[in-house]
């Protein structure tokens, strides 16, 4: 599992949940306590419980951004999941959804589950592997709260979270009995959104970055019984290693895809 690089102080700003914080805590290896100030400069970030869920908040800044959480039901996953154009986007054709056939998708490095939640909106069955523990922590905590909500309920239920360092995972699973697996590796991302930029910085500082992208595409193509495919910022260069079949390439982000096999219906 991959360590927290900065140090992270587990919360809450709802009292009802201080004991669940405090439990949260002792399972991560992290600091608890019961009142944070958010201006603390002795810790980069606050793993908070609020009203609305779990939140990461960075700390000992001026101008702090908002918090980070994960939030299935409503906002910019609502509006998506509603007016994103369904079978259309960019992301259902690079795994290969057409027609009838929905791919399984093992989701490599799932992060804040916003293209697994896609897929899975789409109908894919996705595991998704994260090896950070306080990203994951903040996906199961918006899953969860997402399987209590009528209206993706059935969504999330297509969504399997697991904690685990994918490389591992992968050296373990057997050749060719992954349908489809899609690699999103932490890359200084072209996206100019405020979201996006919040989020890369804070991770940034709290996890690092991704750097073992190439020898992860190695561990993964073994186990792609169809395809493999990359998501990358459209000018970012490709993993090294192996060269892709094709692309698809949109304003802001690239697809690479390696292929194996045609997938069809009832694959």
């Amino acid at each position: 599992m991959r360590t927290i690089t900065a140090p992270v102080v587990v919360t809450a700003t709802d009292s009802r949940r201080l004991a669940e914080a405090e439990m949260l805590a002792a399972q991560l290896g992290l600091p608890f306590v019961a009142e944070a100030d958010p201006a603390d400069e002795s810790c980069a970030a606050l793993l908070q419980y609020s009203e609305q869920g779990l939140q990461l908040q960075q700390t000992a800044r001026k101008r702090r951004p908002g918090p980070v959480w994960v939030d299935f039901v409503t906002g910019a996953a609502a509006h998506r999941r509603k007016y994103g154009g369904g079978s259309g986007q960019m992301i259902a054709k690079a795994v290969g959804i057409k027609g009838g056939v929905r791919p399984q998708v093992l989701d490599l490095t799932a992060g804040l589950g916003r293209d697994a939640f896609v897929l899975a909106t789409l109908g894919c069955e996705v595991t998704l592997l994260e090896r950070s523990p306080l990203i994951h922590a903040l996906l199961a905590d918006g899953l969860a709260r997402a399987a209590d909500d009528p209206e993706v309920a059935d969504i999330v239920a297509r969504m399997r979270l697991l904690p685990a360092d994918s490389i591992d995972w992968l050296s373990r699973a057997e050749p060719d009995s992954q349908q489809v697996l899609y690699l999103d590796p932490m890359f200084p991302h072209s996206d100019k959104s405020a979201l996006v930029k919040k989020e890369m910085s804070l991770f940034q500082a709290v996890v690092g970055e991704d750097s073992d992208d190439a020898p992860l595409l190695e561990a993964a193509w073994p186990v792609a019984e169809y395809r493999l495919v990359v998501k990358r910022p459209r000018k970012a260069p490709a993993i090294e290693g192996r060269p892709w079949s094709y692309q698809l390439i949109g304003k802001s982000t690239r697809y690479d895809i390696y292929t194996k096999k045609k997938l069809e219906l009832g694959s």
